[in-house]
């Protein structure tokens, strides 16, 4: 299985050749309390790295969240428009949000899963 990297802003990836999987950390989803809508990018635009691409609204506050690289939206996931607690109760799996083709490289500053760790208790504390 591919390494999961993460961004500062708490989301993650999974690289598989040129397809990039995007989803938000169990640290965000769980800050954010019950999720209960998402705003999520159309099939087809293009993103830049830490461009804006949705909103995910919980019942303690709205996110954006933002492109941990840059390429083009080849797929968003449907199931969350029905049941947005998918991100509550398996964010790393049937809450992933959407699927990217890499246009670029991936960015140098994605973190591994320890380096995310120590991210993620410095905003917990």
């Amino acid at each position: 299985m591919a390494e999961r990297r993460y961004t500062k802003t708490h989301e993650w990836v999974i690289v598989d050749g040129k397809t990039v999987t995007v989803g938000i950390t169990d640290f965000a989803q769980s800050q954010l309390g019950d999720v209960v809508f998402l705003e999520l990018p159309s099939p087809g635009r293009k993103l830049a790295v830490r461009e804006s691409f949705g909103v995910v609204e919980s019942v303690k506050a709205a996110s954006d969240l933002y492109s941990p690289v840059a390429g083009r939206v080849t797929a968003v996931n449907e199931k969350l428009t029905a049941k947005p607690e998918l991100i509550n109760s398996d964010p790393y799996g049937d809450g992933w949000i959407m699927k990217v083709e890499l246009t670029g490289d991936l960015p140098a500053d994605l973190l591994g899963e320890a380096e995310y760790k120590k991210v993620a208790e410095a905003g917990a504390s």
